[in-house]
């Protein structure tokens, strides 16, 4: 097996809420290649997607049951280049309807990071990490 991920998809609540903190929020662009009513996908410049697909969908789709929400276990993170777009990120993210969990502030590893959850509690960390590089189209490289 390569070491690769190909797709994100977050199993969602009400999808059309999730579209319009995604797209009108955030101002992310969903593609028109593949999706619909029932799905939305978010092509990224690193060619990973990003899929947005109810939740009692997806877990019917996996064979589980669809459990209420609760910590999973992992988060999802957004790097920025400055330590001051932490904050603003954040603040872009709670004016979209996202929750913050936790403030921009130094951390632990020498960087500077906060955490909002979206509206369905996905939580994302927004980092700045002067320890690793970040090209101009947000693609993270580990250091050597």
């Amino acid at each position: 097996m390569q070491q690769r991920v190909s797709f994100i998809t977050l199993g969602v609540s009400d999808l059309a809420r999730s579209r319009r903190f995604y797209e009108q929020g955030l101002g992310w662009e969903s593609s028109r290649r593949g999706s619909s009513d029932g799905v939305v996908f978010f092509q990224m410049p690193s060619g990973l997607v990003f899929a947005l697909f109810p939740r009692e969908e997806l877990a019917k789709d996996a064979g589980v049951k669809n459990t209420p929400i609760g910590f999973s276990g992992m988060a999802l993170a957004y790097n920025v280049h400055e330590q001051h777009q932490v904050a603003e990120t954040l603040q872009i993210a709670e004016k979209a309807g996202a929750t913050i969990i936790k403030p921009a502030q130094d951390t632990f590893w020498g960087g500077h990071a906060g955490y909002f959850a979206d509206p369905d509690g996905f939580l994302w960390e927004i980092a700045w990490n002067p320890h690793f590089e970040l090209t101009p189209d947000g693609r993270m490289i580990l250091p050597e």
